[in-house]
């Protein structure tokens, strides 16, 4: 059975293992302690980027590269090690070969190409055990497993708003609703997004910019407009070099006047299919298109009619609302029509965090149901 000592170090795992949100996708972001027989530390590591070195083989380099020798430690893994070869060896058998002798694991990889890391440990006589802090790690891994689980991105609808629930004044007003804080901490959540989307509304009466400021380090999200009728004229912000951008446009739009757009060749064009009900694009087609480029992740920045849309097709697993004090009265609503006729079918949510940003209120909130936006099948 774990003990407390390997229950602390799964918790400074999990710490070290976010560190990588936002620059793993396709993988996981995983975190990686080593502790030697008597409980101290000796290396740690975590995942930092899709096709380097996996935490595992981070940490076990870092305590060599503090003079540490491992053999009779215990490696405390956020997730069961992997058991084969991609671009990095399998983690299972470098932890063998090192010497360790218990591994300590959160949660099992569900993923079938690299499931049976622990059997493998098991068979060379390592100590194994999972299921310590799983809840709690799932939660830090919960794109990567949504996308492995149910084969779509995880999605984050992000808004801002006034207290009467505004997200703009009655002439379209919208700089700023919420503190620079509160701003601050959007480029957090684009930071930690392997896409952020916005709908065409959002782009002609914001004209965003989308990518991440602030975050030197930062891998820059995926930029997306959902733009029907390919409404998005060359000069957008959005379109300008700073990350990559995806115009999702309807099947017969006409796209001729996005050719050569994009400061370094860096804008691309999806066809999609129109929703079957209601305006805009299928956003079950949209976020398959998604996790074809790798997407996890993806924030939904965009405005009332997408986020109704989104939830309408019950493809949305987190809120994140940045309530502003203040008052405007008239003006469009943070959200629009989302299906929603009467007060029995509302959505309703558990509210797992409330901070307070600034003079703002920052609300974090998961749908009490899980999403139900059909799966894809894999390809």
């Amino acid at each position: 059975m774990a003990t407390a000592t390997e229950a602390d170090a799964m918790r400074r795992a999990m710490v070290l293992a976010a560190r990588g949100l936002g620059s793993t996708s396709p993988n996981p972001v995983v975190g990686c302690v080593i502790l030697d027989p008597d409980g101290r530390t000796l290396g740690e590591g975590w995942h930092r980027r899709a096709g380097g070195p996996h935490a595992e083989v981070e940490a076990l380099r870092a305590a060599a590269g503090a003079g540490h020798d491992v053999r009779g430690g215990t490696a405390v893994v956020t997730l069961e090690p992997c058991n084969h070869t991609g671009r990095t060896g399998p983690c299972a058998q470098a932890l063998i070969d090192a010497g360790i002798a218990r591994v300590v694991y959160a949660v099992a990889d569900p993923n079938p190409v690299a499931t049976g890391g622990a059997a493998t440990l098991a068979a060379a006589g390592v100590d194994t055990e999972g299921g310590l802090l799983a809840d709690e790690a799932a939660a830090g891994n919960a794109a990567w497993l949504t996308s492995v689980l149910h084969h779509r991105p995880f999605v984050t609808w992000k808004y801002a708003a006034t207290l009467d629930g505004r997200s703009a004044a009655a002439d379209g007003t919208s700089r700023w609703i919420t503190s620079a804080a509160s701003r601050a901490d959007v480029h957090r959540l684009r930071a930690e997004a392997d896409a952020v989307v916005v709908g065409s509304g959002t782009l002609h009466a914001d004209d965003p910019h989308l990518a991440v400021r602030g975050r030197p380090d930062a891998t820059q999200p995926l930029r997306v407009v959902a733009d029907t009728r390919a409404t998005v004229k060359p000069g957008a912000r959005v379109l300008d070099d700073a990350a990559p951008t995806l115009v999702a446009v309807a099947e017969d739009a006409d796209t001729r006047h996005l050719a050569g757009t994009g400061g370094s060749g860096n804008v691309d064009v999806v066809r999609l299919p129109r929703a079957a009900n209601g305006p805009g694009l299928d956003v079950t087609a949209l976020l398959a298109a998604l996790r074809e480029r790798g997407v996890c992740s993806v924030l939904l920045e965009g405005g009332p009619t997408l986020a109704g849309s989104f939830l309408a097709a019950g493809a949305v697993d987190r809120v994140v609302g940045y309530l502003a004090p203040a008052l405007l009265g008239a003006g469009p609503t943070a959200l629009g029509d989302a299906g929603i006729g009467t007060i029995a079918q509302a959505l309703r949510l558990d509210v797992t965090d409330v901070a307070r940003l600034g003079p703002d209120l920052r609300i974090t909130a998961t749908p009490t149901a899980p999403a139900t936006v059909p799966a894809t099948e894999e390809s």
